[in-house]
């Protein structure tokens, strides 16, 4: 187990770093100037030749005029900083600066990150502990009435986008109904703290958070229930409910057990989801999210911040798919992990 843990810790290195440099390259390649964008405002009040002496000046100290490859070594951290002899980049914790911002990437990735893991972690729970149970009955009771309505229900969900769900239940339970509020993350003006303070702000997430528990249930529902019909027919579920064994037992322990080794990299991902913000969700309901500030972060060309956002999400990617691996040891004996 320890020897496959290093294979896999090494693979993770050498998968991060050829990820970091595809991600450099791309977002350098895009059409745009830090420089020029950190000094326009400025350019009104500055003449033509001031404003481009400034400006090469501003290049050379941000480094622009240097190499791609040098760039990329101070930023991943393999290179001092311009005119130091600090390393300060990535590997050493710098995510960056935020031209957009005008901030460090860690302080303006703090508040969002907060918001999508409070976000994220109630829709994870909800949905779970809603299709688990749902698709176990479904496959136990396969064919009947219940099972019937289920599978009507899971496909519409399943195949209606997730922001048509968004703008039917805003205009159901926040026009019509008045129960929730249309966006925004608390109530304006307010400056509740403590238990109030979260309160305001869950009940704010109320109606994003059924929109997603909703959406989700399609695909996680149907999964559990087919993997649960398979588990059923297989000879070993025969044997033990002709031995007499109780029909819990059989359909939690032996069954479920079985079942749970094709879904389980779908319920990990599920949970490893709560680092991720919703694109979709988060702008329509105007939450202050990861997803959103990434969506603002590419409008605004500020490269920095993307590429800090993205190499976070690909960290969690990696480490997600170790644990899915190691999960599948315990989950089923027969899958040897430790070679």
């Amino acid at each position: 187990m320890k020897k496959y843990i290093a294979k896999r810790l090494l693979y993770i290195v050498v998968v991060f770093l050829v990820v970091s440099v595809i991600m450099f390259a791309l977002f350098n390649l895009i059409p745009g100037d830090p420089a020029r964008t950190q000094l326009e405002p400025l350019r009104k009040d500055m003449r033509p030749d001031e404003y481009e002496a400034r400006y090469q000046e501003l290049r050379e100290q941000m480094g622009l005029n240097d190499p791609i490859i040098v760039r990329y070594g101070r930023w991943i951290g393999f290179l001092p900083e311009k005119g130091t002899t600090d390393w300060n980049g990535l590997l050493q914790g710098n995510l960056g600066f935020s031209q957009y911002h005008k901030q460090d990437c860690t302080t303006v990735m703090a508040e969002p990150m907060k918001n999508t893991l409070l976000f994220n972690i109630f829709t994870v729970v909800l949905t779970l502990s809603i299709t688990i149970p749902l698709g176990i009955v479904c496959a136990v009771k396969k064919g009947g009435k219940l099972d019937q309505t289920v599978q009507v229900v899971t496909i519409l969900g399943y195949s209606i986008p997730q922001y048509i769900f968004a703008l039917l239940f805003v205009f159901v339970f926040a026009v019509l109904l008045r129960w929730f509020p249309v966006n925004g993350a608390k109530t304006p003006g307010s400056n509740y703290v403590g238990m109030q303070a979260f309160l305001d702000k869950m009940y704010y997430m109320c109606l994003p958070i059924i929109v997603s528990v909703f959406g989700g249930l399609g695909g996680m529902s149907r999964y559990v229930r087919a993997a649960m019909t398979d588990a059923l027919s297989m000879d070993c579920i025969r044997t033990a409910r002709a031995k007499g064994v109780r029909e819990k037992v059989v359909i939690y322990s032996h069954a479920w057990r079985n079942a749970l080794l094709p879904i389980i990299t779908s319920i990990i991902g599920w949970f490893l989801s709560i680092f991720s913000g919703s694109l979709v969700l988060e702008n329509v309901f105007s939450l202050n999210g990861m997803g959103k500030l990434y969506i603002l972060g590419l409008n605004n060309n500020d490269s920095e911040l993307c590429l800090a956002i993205q190499m976070f999400y690909t960290i969690i990617s990696l480490v997600g798919n170790l644990i899915t691996d190691l999960a599948y040891g315990f989950v089923d004996p027969r899958v040897r992990v430790d070679k």
